[in-house]
């Protein structure tokens, strides 16, 4: 029988009462920082199990081979899987966080990891994204098995440590180990909106060589930063022209670029000899990765050449262009077998928070790609405001509202109980 509402409304006491505890949690776990670059995530996950072991929670410890991580850009990668196994019969459903977050950068007004509480926010970094939902997924859990007491199905919880770098030795490497195969799966998100579709992302590093000189006789030297600047002018005018391809994806506009990163040159009296460009593309669900790949690796190859011909040259005096391919994160398309989790979040989110939150795509891209790519329905759906520019993550003064964790924590334990409801 499905839970009643009285079962929900026990629920809710339940993670009110605990509230406090649940608050203590996520400040304990944001005072452990995960900077992503350079990526020394074990520490994080290490204190995470023994925090959770409190609540009779024992986290399996995945290491991911050091070489391998090591080969990756990152440090130490420790994932966690905790299975909470209630009875045949029923779903397993995974609830998936993930602990790695960009540095801080400049510009806070408050201590990044101090998890500092003001005005009914939680500031710190990965407040929001996602340590937030370590605790949100937790006490759900929690409640649901001290009030509803499940007896059919299971859940786990996968709390992984390289999103920022793409997921594929967090989700991606519990999956492909078989470490995990749940039959639905939620991952972080925010309040106000069930995700179920989100943007592809290509991220690539163009090395432009040229050859140094000094500055006082330029043209002895080929200036690999005026070279950039040609490819740089020609990738620009590709993001202007994405304005014009639009997405069917409710929530998804048109693809986009952006060069994040720009390296090169040794000193302000030497033409520089190489330039290092990483750039980010964010692919909408109906565009095909190798297609998008090609065209922009003819785009660049094109600008050189053409900075080339404008400065009549060819071989040791000719510019040359490396491309690397960083990342490739495909687009999150629904699956048919996510109607449950949308159904149950949207009724459930409507109850607690008084609006229906629609199911929407989001340009971001996420690890929950890679369930659904191995056939695992999945959602998107957390602790968090409206917006990804009202969370501030990615930016100074990270910080989650202290309301909207309480009742995503309500919406996904109501879920639970409903979706492991007896048969």
């Amino acid at each position: 029988m499905p839970p009643t509402p009285d079962t929900h409304a026990r629920l809710d006491a339940w993670i009110d009462q605990h509230f406090d505890e649940q608050v203590r949690f996520l400040q304990q776990l944001v005072q452990v920082p995960t900077d992503t670059p350079p990526g020394d995530n074990a520490p994080h996950a290490e204190a995470t199990a023994e925090l959770i072991r409190a609540w009779g929670f024992e986290a399996e410890r995945h290491p991911v081979p050091a070489q391998d991580v090591r080969d990756y850009g990152m440090q130490s990668i420790t994932n966690l899987i905790v299975r909470r196994p209630y009875g045949d019969g029923g779903p397993t459903v995974a609830l998936n966080a993930h602990g790695d977050v960009v540095p801080p950068g400049e510009g806070w007004t408050r201590e990044p990891y101090g998890a500092q509480i003001e005005d009914g926010q939680l500031y710190g970094r990965a407040s929001a994204v996602s340590k937030s939902d370590f605790s949100t997924f937790t006490f759900a859990v929690r409640a649901l098995e001290a009030v509803a007491k499940p007896t059919h199905g299971a859940v786990e919880l996968h709390f992984t440590y390289d999103e920022e770098f793409g997921g594929e030795l967090g989700p991606g490497w519990l999956l492909k180990h078989g470490l995990t195969k749940p039959d639905l799966m939620i991952a972080a998100g925010f309040s106000y909106e069930v995700v179920t579709a989100h943007n592809g992302c290509l991220q690539m590093e163009v090395t432009v060589h040229g050859k140094m000189a000094h500055a006082a006789v330029p043209d002895t030297g080929v200036d690999a930063l005026q070279a950039a600047v040609h490819v740089m002018n020609a990738l620009y005018a590709e993001n202007t022209a994405y304005r014009q391809v639009t997405s069917g994806v409710p929530g998804i506009r048109h693809p986009y670029l952006n060069i994040g990163r720009i390296e090169g040159g040794t000193n302000t009296n030497v033409i520089p000899g190489k330039v290092v460009l990483k750039l980010d593309r964010r692919m909408i669900p109906e565009e095909q990765p190798a297609e998008v790949e090609a065209r922009l690796r003819q785009v660049i190859a094109d600008a050189a050449a053409g900075f080339n011909r404008w400065r009549g040259v060819s071989g040791d005096d000719a510019v040359r262009v490396d491309i690397r391919r960083l990342l490739l994160a495909r687009a999150m398309t629904p699956l048919p077998g996510n109607a449950p989790l949308v159904d149950a979040l949207q009724k459930h989110g409507e109850a607690v928070f008084g609006d229906r939150p629609p199911a929407v795509g989001t340009p971001l891209y996420t690890d929950v790609r890679l369930y659904v790519e191995r056939g695992i329905p999945g959602v998107i759906y957390g602790a968090g405001p409206r917006t990804v520019l009202e969370s501030h993550a990615k930016r100074a003064d990270e910080r989650v509202d202290l309301q909207d964790l309480r009742r995503a924590t309500k919406v996904i334990a109501r879920t639970l109980a409903d979706l492991l409801q007896s048969s």
